[in-house]
């Protein structure tokens, strides 16, 4: 099956697309890893999206990039990619994410990526053109990077009361402050580290469909340090319903907490970044504010606001994937 070729313009238009996509991920996104810091008032909102942003960009000089392999060919045959299936996807994920954003619902940039890139896979190329066993991965981090950082949060938890077991209340805050701020960092880090390499993935696969990559595929320089700038940019810019919703809505935080459930996400993200695992950064980040209340105790989570995020989790894919193969469709016409 050929791919299109298209004008240079037309090129540089839907690089344009992905890096928007980008710095609506950062915006979306941004919540992720700055809720916690800002609901315990650690950090102002204002220095808190610009912290984020500092270490959402220093990940360009930290991680590999299999995750962007992974979204590259690893989720759709990269072969039967072209500029209609990119932008297809593109739109698909950008239409869910201004959606769950408006609503103030903290789903999945990552997943609705995927389901763009599945919805306007199939349509191209049908059940072949999809890559199984990149697909299962990422749908199985649905239900594992929240479930598994919940119980690891609630593991630091337990595990840090018992240090600290006889400290004085003073100074058990003291301490917390100080390592909340570090752990915020790190899943900033992680975040940046994840999420952005989705959007370089994209654009790889992109300039693959079009001859201008020299060799075996990979990621120019370049396409990294944008899609890094991008969503660097993107969370400078905030998310504030998001940061409500995930920093005060699911459960009150103290810095203790603050900092089980930031390095609990940490954990998951450095993991999954390092096996080239596309998780969800909302996901995971929810799983362990939920995990840091619930081992307080079950009535300090709200239940009812983390079943309806979780409805939203699960119909992020399908709904996604559905733009993204109108949209793809609707470029067949033209």
């Amino acid at each position: 099956m050929t791919t299109t070729q298209i004008a240079l313009p037309w090129l540089i238009a839907l690089i344009a697309l992905a890096l928007a996509f980008d710095f609506l991920n950062g915006l979306h996104d941004a919540a992720n890893s700055i809720a916690t810091v800002v609901s315990t008032r650690l950090l102002s909102p204002v220095h808190a999206v610009v912290f984020a942003a500092f270490f959402n960009f220093a990940a360009y000089w930290v991680f590999g990039l299999k995750v962007a392999e992974t979204v590259g060919k690893g989720i759709i045959d990269k072969d039967i990619v072209d500029p209609q299936v990119i932008f297809g996807a593109l739109v698909g994920a950008m239409f869910w994410n201004l959606v769950t954003w408006w609503r103030g619902i903290p789903s999945s940039s990552s997943h609705a990526l995927i389901g763009g890139l599945i919805g306007a896979g199939l349509l191209r190329a049908g059940l072949d053109g999809i890559m199984w066993p990149g697909v299962i991965k990422t749908a199985s981090a649905i239900v594992l990077s929240p479930m598994m950082g919940l119980f690891l949060s609630m593991f630091l938890i337990l595990m840090t009361s018992w240090l600290f077991m006889r400290a004085t209340a003073k100074s058990a805050e003291g301490i917390f402050r100080k390592v909340h701020l570090l752990s915020s960092a790190a899943y900033s880090l992680g975040h940046g580290a994840n999420d952005a390499q989705k959007t370089m993935g994209i654009i790889t696969v992109l300039l693959y469909s079009q001859g201008m990559l020299q060799g075996e595929f990979h990621v120019p320089g370049w396409v990294v340090l944008s899609c890094y700038v991008a969503i660097s940019l993107g969370t400078l810019s905030g998310g504030w319903k998001i940061i409500e919703t995930m920093g005060t809505r699911i459960t009150k935080l103290s810095h203790h907490q603050g900092f089980c459930a930031s390095a609990g996400g940490s954990v998951m993200l450095f993991a999954a970044t390092a096996f080239g695992i596309p998780v969800s950064t909302t996901h995971t980040i929810t799983g362990c504010v939920v995990g840091v209340g619930a081992a307080r105790r079950a009535s300090a989570v709200r239940w009812s606001v983390a079943g309806n995020i979780v409805v939203a989790w699960l119909v992020t894919i399908p709904a996604s994937a559905a733009v993204g193969a109108l949209f793809y469709w609707l470029t067949t016409l033209i």
